[in-house]
């Protein structure tokens, strides 16, 4: 067998893979020596099948079949061998005028090659990370949302602007029929707050369902109905009252304070407050760290040039997937993945470059932390390590468990490259803030 490359240009080469009879000869007629043997063919006699025929009736068919498999082996060898970088897979030339009655055979295959590039991480634009803070109002209303949620409820006559209000709302002809329990701070307007301060209990109200709420998403779950319904919904609905309550706050004491984190952790209202505060910016750098993720790599990417085999890249999208695209498929499917094809060749690059590993034992690590953070939601915050570790060798048998773990672990390396290596500037600032300066108004 000899293979030789031919490169076009920086991006695309042709391979060519010529096979010659000594390459598959032997195994061929191995072989058919064994179909020979157990060949059965009427008025022939089990293993006294003549050879010729055997050939006549197999011998093409095992011909192909070995010279594909010689086709394949070579080929990897040859790609392992020579350290080529290449995009997608190899594309067979086609060929139609194959001659199976001759001795030698050549084969054609295109590939797209790895572009050579660098990758800057400091750049000269600093990016910011934020450090997320919880601020004064935030922990007073998650203090006051604690009181409530372990409040008494106290029944009311009538309803008030903070009464917490069990009904039905219906419409016969769009078949809605759905107990809820509300807060009049969830509608979208005064006026419908309003129909209900006053209201008592057997009272029938009537709302129009466009506008009541600010996000359609709230009213699809209020009614109980599908997405794509409660999208521009504009009917009428009536509410039928069936219960008032108001939630008394619990009071701030020690009761409460162990009933949330455990005996004597917490053991003042500032203490509480502290906890809050901690607790929340744990999660809000979790939030932070995604943002500086995601704006390196949109700098990367539009940072860092190097041209791809596009029309390569495009021809094999055609047959890569499950289903085959035309050629206008391909170039819209080539242009929806170009960014991430880009981020991946990046991402390869900086992982090499800086020795950066995913072992089993990362991922390992990855799951069993992930696993004490789902006990501790159930009030098991000490498990023991044998119980990890079968818990963890579970969750690692499940293969989309593992691909998404290790996902993870590499986005964390990543994070802590970016953090040590690329231009960071930190910036302080409130939640509210945050959410104002990098998503707008919402």
């Amino acid at each position: 067998m000899n293979i030789t490359r031919e490169n076009k240009d920086a991006l695309n080469a042709v391979v060519t893979v010529a096979i010659e009879k000594d390459d598959y000869a032997t195994k061929v007629e191995t072989i058919l020596t064994d179909y020979r043997k157990t060949a059965n063919i009427p008025g022939f006699r089990k293993g006294h099948v003549p050879m010729g025929m055997v050939k006549k009736q197999y011998g093409k068919a095992v011909l192909v079949d070995e010279v594909n498999k010689l086709l394949q082996e070579g080929l990897n060898k040859y790609l392992t061998e020579e350290k080529l970088d290449v995009l997608g897979q190899p594309l067979p030339k086609p060929q139609d005028d194959i001659d199976w009655e001759g001795d030698s055979f050549s084969f054609e295959f295109e590939l797209g090659l790895a572009p050579e590039f660098d990758v800057v991480l400091k750049g000269k634009k600093a990016i910011t990370h934020y450090n997320i803070t919880a601020g004064d109002k935030m922990i007073d209303e998650q203090v006051e949302r604690i009181q409530k949620q372990y409040g008494k409820i106290v029944p009311q006559d009538k309803a008030e602007k903070d009464s917490e209000i069990t009904g039905v709302y219906k419409n016969e002809e769009e078949a809605i029929d759905n107990t809820v329990t509300l807060t009049l701070d969830k509608f979208k307007g005064k006026a419908t707050e309003k129909k209900f301060v006053g209201a008592k209990v057997g009272d029938v109200i009537t709302l129009k369902t466009k506008g009541l709420y600010d996000d359609d998403h709230e009213l699809m779950h209020a009614l109980k109905i599908e997405d794509d319904k409660a999208h521009g919904l504009d009917i009428e609905v009536s509410f039928t009252i069936n219960e008032i309550n108001k939630r008394e706050l619990a009071d701030l004491d020690q009761e409460l304070f162990d009933k949330l984190f455990g005996k004597d952790t917490v053991k003042s209202v500032s203490e509480l407050k502290e906890k809050i505060k901690e607790d929340a910016e744990k999660q809000f750098v979790q939030q932070s760290d995604q943002k500086l993720l995601n704006d390196v790599t949109e700098y990367l990417v539009e940072n860092t040039k190097f041209d791809l085999p596009a029309e390569f890249l495009t021809k094999w999208m055609q047959t890569a997937g499950e289903q085959q695209m035309d050629n206008v498929q391909a170039k819209e499917e080539y242009e929806k993945s170009e960014k991430s094809l880009r981020y991946q060749l990046i991402e390869g690059k900086l992982m090499h470059a800086n020795d950066l590993k995913v072992d089993f034992e990362d991922v390992k690590e990855s799951a069993k932390a992930m696993i004490k953070v789902q006990m501790a939601q159930f009030g098991q915050t000490n498990p023991g390590d044998k119980e990890l570790e079968d818990i963890a060798a579970r969750v690692l048998s499940n293969q989309d468990e593992v691909k998404r773990l290790s996902e993870q672990v590499v986005s964390q390396k990543l994070l802590n490259l970016y953090k040590e290596k690329a231009n960071i500037k930190t910036k302080e600032l409130s939640y509210e803030a945050f959410v104002k300066e990098v998503y707008g108004d919402k």
